[in-house]
């Protein structure tokens, strides 16, 4: 017998059960009326992922009993099947579960086995699990559920249901992204495929959720591993294959992927855009800032606008995410604020069509001196003088958004950030850091990339050359220039890829070619600046090791590289950079 099969992916808001519901209704209905059997939604398709400590709350999860009846109920109006990720309780635990409901009817649940607890990943806080796998039958074949991690193991679930005379698997997943993780996911399942020559049907959500963006990108391989099914990228959609029941059965694609009802396209990228890694972190970062601003109900965002390459991308990034009416930038000039920094500023806010107000900060920056001389008699002007000035700048923003609900978006980068190149409480202030996890020189390739395509789509260029092209400077003294303080950035980004991304310590970095004293003073000042960063808005996450969730180092710590000598006195704030 034929079974087709929907993979619905879609885009879950984290602990909003009725708002779920409606979601994966539309969905079945909507894999109803294409003539499918069967709709696989994600895993924690009504939660939403991760839900954290909500899994705590004894009166959320009695909520979500009732909302599941109602979805049952309605995949009974519908004439739909479902697979479906949720919880469920037995004897006190708690299991991540893959639900299976036919004719309205819970006819059973699969449990998570193997359960992440590495990087990103919480989930043995939460969740128990049980043995054996459990297969199930459907209209005469019988398939397997797994979910996320269980298809990433060998001889694991997927292989012990194929044991069992599983024909088929669906994998049901939240998988976070990272630069190139669906090429990743086709690796894992093709290698589970060789070692089972089964099917597998992988459907995972998509959205922004915190720090963590969920790319969707659901597929399907057939038994020999090859590619029937390819779902898009950073948004909604529905794909159908069909699955043939005659000895040695096969998978095909029904047709192509269609967006679910009511959920559009990520903006700021279009399918005419060029294939490249920067297309994938673009979308990305347009998706994880569109939702943390839709979820929690901003009605738009402020930023600074400084003219520098990282507020005018970050500018550009939030026109393409929420559109021109939802941003407002703000210059805030000072003594030391050079001409064409307003001029790119202004240029780049005229080619996104965005509010751009301006505040001059000199006034406030000469009262703040005069009222602090008393406390500072007899001592020289230094970077004190300098952090107020970002603080400043940070108080007029927060007064902006708290005066029209708006949320403060942050401008700085992960090379920045790393070495404590910011300011506590200046312009580290906000609600929400888009360009937290992308090192300098990644910075500029996507704005290059982002100039490209508007070329390409015969559109005005957003970023003007000569934001490309000067010297970065954060203009706070006469004549700065980020070199001044920093190693040039391809070579701190290098080191920072190494220590932060990739986890080498100094003697395999120094072995890349890098010299000895840069390497050390460089991952001395990362170590020392942790105390920032735990103060740090949170940002999109787009690598295999992001601050914040990934990367987790002691404030207080009194390693050194190399390790100091016993009982040593370390001065506060040594090698601090703008405090």
């Amino acid at each position: 017998m034929d079974i087709i099969v929907a993979l619905a992916q879609h885009n879950p808001h984290v602990g909003y059960l009725e708002y779920n519901l409606r979601l994966a209704v539309a969905a079945a209905d909507a894999a109803r009326h294409l003539g499918a059997d069967l709709v696989a939604l994600p895993e924690l398709a009504l939660i939403g992922y991760p839900p954290e400590d909500l899994l705590h709350q004894p009166e959320f999860l009695q909520h979500l009993v009732a909302i599941e009846q109602q979805f049952h109920q309605a995949l009974a109006q519908i004439g739909i099947d479902a697979v479906y990720g949720s919880v469920r309780q037995q004897a006190g635990r708690l299991y991540n579960a893959g639900v299976f409901v036919c004719h309205g009817q819970e006819q059973g649940f699969a449990t998570k086995k193997l359960l992440p607890n590495y990087g990103v990943f919480d989930e043995q806080r939460y969740f128990s699990t049980r043995e054996p796998v459990q297969p199930f039958t459907y209209r005469g074949l019988l398939f397997g559920i797994t979910i996320c991690e269980d298809i990433w193991h060998a001889s694991g679930p997927v292989a012990q249901l194929a044991a069992v005379g599983a024909r088929w698997i669906l994998n049901l997943n939240a998988s976070p992204y990272h630069v190139g993780k669906w090429r990743q996911r086709h690796q894992v399942v093709a290698q589970r495929i060789a070692e089972t020559a089964i099917p597998i049907l992988y459907v995972n959500q998509i959205g922004g959720q915190d720090e963590l963006v969920f790319d969707g990108n659901s597929f399907v391989m057939d038994g020999a591993g090859h590619l029937v099914l390819r779902c898009r990228s950073f948004s909604s959609d529905l794909g159908l294959v069909r699955l043939r029941g005659e000895p040695g059965g096969t998978v095909e694609a029904t047709s192509s992927p269609s967006p679910l009802v009511g959920e559009g396209r990520v903006r700021g990228v279009k399918d005419t855009d060029d294939d490249s890694e920067e297309r994938e972190i673009y979308a990305a970062l347009c998706l994880g800032l569109h939702d943390y601003v839709s979820k929690n109900g901003f009605s738009g965002v402020v930023l600074g606008l400084s003219g520098g390459i990282d507020s005018v991308l970050t500018a550009v990034i939030c026109r393409d995410a929420l559109g021109a009416a939802q941003v407002t930038a703000v210059m805030m000039p000072s003594a030391y604020t050079a001409q064409e920094s307003l001029d790119d500023a202004t240029a780049c806010a005229d080619a996104l069509g965005i509010e751009l107000v301006s505040v001059g900060i000199e006034p406030l920056f000469t009262e703040f001196k005069r009222q602090l001389q008393p406390l500072f008699a007899g001592l020289a002007e230094d970077v004190t003088e300098e952090n107020i000035q970002p603080r400043i700048r940070a108080t007029l923003l927060m007064a902006l958004c708290n005066k029209h609900g708006r949320l403060l978006v942050t401008t700085g980068n992960k090379s920045e950030i790393s070495m404590g190149y910011a300011t506590l409480y200046g312009d580290m202030a906000g609600g929400f850091s888009v360009l937290k996890d992308l090192l300098k020189t990644a910075v500029y390739r996507l704005a290059r990339a982002r100039n490209r395509w508007a070329e390409q789509r015969c559109e005005a260029v957003p970023i003007p050359t000569n934001v490309l092209v000067r010297p970065p400077t954060a203009e706070l003294k006469p004549g700065q220039k980020d070199s001044d303080t920093l190693p040039p950035y391809p070579i701190l980004d290098h080191i920072l890829h190494l220590y932060v991304e990739k986890g080498l310590g100094i003697e395999a970095i120094v072995a890349a070619g890098i010299d000895r004293v840069v390497v050390r003073q460089v991952l001395s000042q990362v170590d020392r600046s942790e105390y920032k960063r735990r103060q740090a808005p949170p940002g999109v996450r787009i690598t295999t090791c992001a601050f914040g969730r990934d990367r987790r180092y002691p404030i207080t710590n009194g390693f050194r590289f190399p390790p100091h000598p016993l009982n040593p006195s370390p001065t506060r704030g040594e090698g601090e950079i703008r405090g």
